[in-house]
């Protein structure tokens, strides 16, 4: 009752409802904020701030239209008390939701209204620049879900330009009139991280997996500084998210091992978290099902992928899994009937399940190698020109890659040597440049059997040589991955993840347990 007293109250309630959270009865934090908000709307930073709160706790719980709502009205109640920098905020954060729940009509016009909010407040700089950071993530993160690698690259361009504008400018602790404008998105150093984290999501979604490595060490050592003296659980996210990357990566460049370990690391910081691990369970079951894959354990690749497929809502995830797992039975051979009926579900010609232009052109790639198995060979090239017309407008060089070795396999098989090395020596080209150490395997034999055909002996003994290296090189990583104790995980289906493995031959003995 006393006046004047309003910040300590609204504190009060602030604080219980998070406490309500941290001891899980969400059921009592909800009505306590919703009564705050009702009687806040004298005091404009708290009552922006209790909506942010309520609306955080509604997307927590998975109920994004509730959340939407909220900050529909946050937005709204900005506008009226003249905080045009709050109200970015609020719409921001409501297309981030709309952008996870794919109501894609609704985003762009809100993202469009942003730009032009952003691009007219005249306020702090860094504040200002801060909007542009959120807002080009916004439209970064879009295209990469689209599959638009080439698109994208322009959004991407600025968004890394600001990022250093940022870094250069000082923060002054002038705080703003308006209390409605008492709000920052992220400090500086995670915006910093996160910047790092889409562009290795690009680098890797484009197949540049080196230009992802760099980027990827960069960030997980700002990560490590900044976890010393940070608990913030978003940065365990930016963690789990850039190993989930670099794992696929280096996949792809042959270093099976590192992969593993990596993917044991991911399992260590679930553990710590159950959120983390309910948000990426799915995840962790498809990277070890395309680890299973690199180490030729169909059975088990096809079960994690089943584990991935029970666990995730998300669509995009669930096309990936599907089109992975579609190809763990075309290896098998002896899985028509459940092959079929994948295929169905994700066909590129009419009703695909998602608007990923990069899922789309993989869709048209294993319908082409399904065909190449069963030896209908036009039907085989129709769907490989298909996805090599996809891959090459929007510039995804593995597909690419993948594409022209198959169609130059077709052609082999056909008796067109001279069509076939028009395939295979780009594809070996595009594959030393990702690098993709079993496309490169793939060429090399192509190379070897093309050139013994023509009567090229020379060509014929280099080719074998470069075969005879790459054969070597993933065998070896195949033997060090296998024998590594994490190679347990492959068996792991049910349940929060293992505790770390022990190696088969007694314990082992690493140099952090002598110190």
């Amino acid at each position: 009752q006393i006046p004047q007293f309003e910040d300590v109250k609204f504190e009060a309630a602030s604080l219980l409802s998070e406490l309500y959270c941290q001891e899980n009865s969400v059921d009592t934090a909800k009505p306590l904020l919703r009564k705050a908000i009702q009687i806040s709307q004298q005091t404009p930073y708290w009552h922006c701030r209790l909506l942010f709160q309520l609306a955080q706790l509604h997307t927590l719980e998975k109920d994004l239209v509730s959340a939407c709502d909220l900050l529909g009205v946050g937005a709204e109640y900005a506008r009226v008390v003249g905080s045009e920098y709050t109200r970015a905020l609020f719409l921001l954060s409501k297309g981030m939701l709309l952008l996870m729940e794919r109501k894609l009509q609704e985003v762009h016009p809100l993202l469009t209204l942003c730009g032009q909010i952003v691009e007219n407040w005249q306020g702090n700089p860094i504040q200002k620049e801060s909007l542009r950071v959120f807002f080009l993530v916004l439209q970064v993160t879009h295209y990469l879900d689209a599959g638009q690698v080439k698109s994208v690259k322009p959004c991407l361009k600025q968004l890394q330009q600001c990022i250093q504008t940022i870094s250069t400018l000082h923060d002054d602790e002038i705080l703003p009139s308006n209390p409605a404008d008492l709000f920052h998105w992220l400090p500086k150093e995670h915006m910093c991280v996160l910047v790092y984290l889409v562009t290795v999501m690009h680098s890797m979604q484009a197949g540049y997996l080196e230009k992802a490595q760099k980027y990827t060490d960069k960030a997980l050592m700002q990560l490590e500084k900044l976890k010393m003296l940070d608990c913030s659980p978003i940065l365990s996210s930016f963690q789990v998210i850039l190993l989930e990357h670099i794992i696929m990566c280096r996949l792809v460049t042959g270093h099976k091992a590192t992969a593993l370990q990596e993917i044991s690391q991911v399992c260590q910081l679930c553990q710590q978290s159950p959120r983390l691990f309910s948000n990426h369970a799915a995840q962790l079951h498809t990277l070890l099902g395309l680890y299973c894959i690199s180490v030729n354990c169909m059975d088990n690749a096809e079960a994690q992928f089943t584990t991935a497929l029970r666990l995730t809502t998300h669509q995009e995830l669930w096309a990936f899994i599907v089109t992975n797992l579609a190809s763990v039975y075309i290896r098998e051979g002896n899985r028509h009937q459940e092959l079929y009926s994948l295929l169905e579900r994700i066909n590129p010609d009419h009703n695909f399940p998602v608007s990923s232009h990069c899922l789309r052109a993989a869709a048209f790639y294993i319908r082409g190698l399904f065909s190449f198995f069963q030896g209908r060979y036009n039907e085989a090239k129709r769907f490989l020109r298909e996805t090599l017309k996809m891959s090459n407008a929007e510039d995804l060089n593995r597909l690419t890659a993948c594409s022209l070795v198959l169609l130059g396999h077709i052609f082999y098989v056909l008796g067109n040597h001279r069509e076939s090395n028009n395939m295979v020596v780009p594809a070996m080209q595009l594959a030393s440049k990702i690098p993709d150490m079993s496309v490169q395997l793939w060429s090399s034999a192509l190379l070897r059997d093309l050139n013994k055909a023509c009567g090229n002996a020379m060509d014929a003994h280099e080719a074998a040589q470069m075969h005879q290296n790459f054969s070597q090189q993933l065998l070896q990583d195949q033997i060090e991955a296998c024998s590594l104790p994490e190679h347990n995980l492959i068996t792991w289906t049910d349940g929060p993840p293992p505790v770390q493995f022990q190696a088969q031959n007694g314990p082992t003995t690493s140099l952090a347990s002598l110190l």
